[in-house]
């Protein structure tokens, strides 16, 4: 594989959400998702959201990646390009691998002559060589999920945004992919916002650790991941930030239920 693929970029500014708020409905059937949230996370950074359901975790990445329309604030994400990856691979399955990669670079315009070497160093990236010919029905969940983050990739992402990606995934593949995903990160120079209900999670693969108010969401802790790298999801440092996550987590929902 060459290192072709993707270089770290000289570092941009912060993403920066400043005082958002969203709103879904009208009347009575009005709901608020998030309210007056502001958050910043710096280049490169590997930022978590964890939260009860329905606190805007997912709410909050439509915005970035500008599928929704905020109702108050200002977001800026500093130029950065944007890919995203979700809890299902969303892959079309009568295209092959190469060819759902592929589809990313047409959408921006690659020269078709240059899109197939280019197709073999995603693949390379994700431990998928050979597998360029196959469709999605002949891959397992895992892999299906590393064709789609190549899929992100492919559109030159400065910034991932990930909503639950692992959360359908048994745990042996889940924790294979927080080892690749990590790797990828630490060599492309990603920024990323992961979101997750696994605080576990979160802390293993995180530099930080959002926690969001219930609903409407809004900034409720912030906890910095002083564990070094690499991490294991069943290492006593991570079970215990996480097990003091947790407790907050709680401390929300039960708050919420009041």
């Amino acid at each position: 594989m060459t290192t072709s693929v993707r270089t770290a970029p000289s570092p941009r500014r912060p993403l920066v959400v400043d005082n958002v708020s969203k709103t879904y409905g009208d009347g009575r059937s009005r709901v608020a998702a998030l309210d007056r949230i502001t958050l910043s996370v710096a280049d490169r950074e590997f930022v978590c959201l964890v939260g009860a359901s329905g606190c805007g975790k997912t709410t909050l990445l439509n915005l970035l990646a500008g599928i929704y329309h905020l109702d108050h604030g200002v977001i800026d994400t500093g130029g950065r390009r944007i890919g995203m990856v979700f809890q299902e691979p969303a892959l079309f399955p009568w295209l092959t691998v190469s060819r759902n990669i592929e589809l990313a670079m047409r959408l921006r315009g690659v020269p078709a002559a240059s899109r197939a070497p280019r197709i073999r160093d995603f693949l390379g990236l994700v431990h998928l060589e050979g597998f360029g010919d196959r469709r999605p029905h002949e891959l397992s969940g895992g892999m299906q999920q590393r064709v789609a983050l190549a899929r992100a990739l492919a559109q030159e992402a400065d910034l991932l945004l990930m909503d639950e990606p692992f959360g359908a995934l048994d745990a042996m593949t889940r924790d294979r992919l927080h080892d690749e995903l990590e790797r990828i990160w630490s060599t492309t120079g990603l920024t990323i916002v992961f979101v997750t209900h696994n605080v576990r999670e979160a802390v293993r693969l995180g530099d930080r650790v959002v926690l969001l108010s219930s609903r409407p969401g809004r900034v409720a802790a912030e906890f910095d991941v002083d564990i070094p790298r690499p991490r294991r999801i069943d290492s006593e440092p991570v079970a215990r930030l996480a097990a003091t996550i947790t407790d907050h987590l709680r401390d929300e929902v039960r708050r919420h239920g009041h």
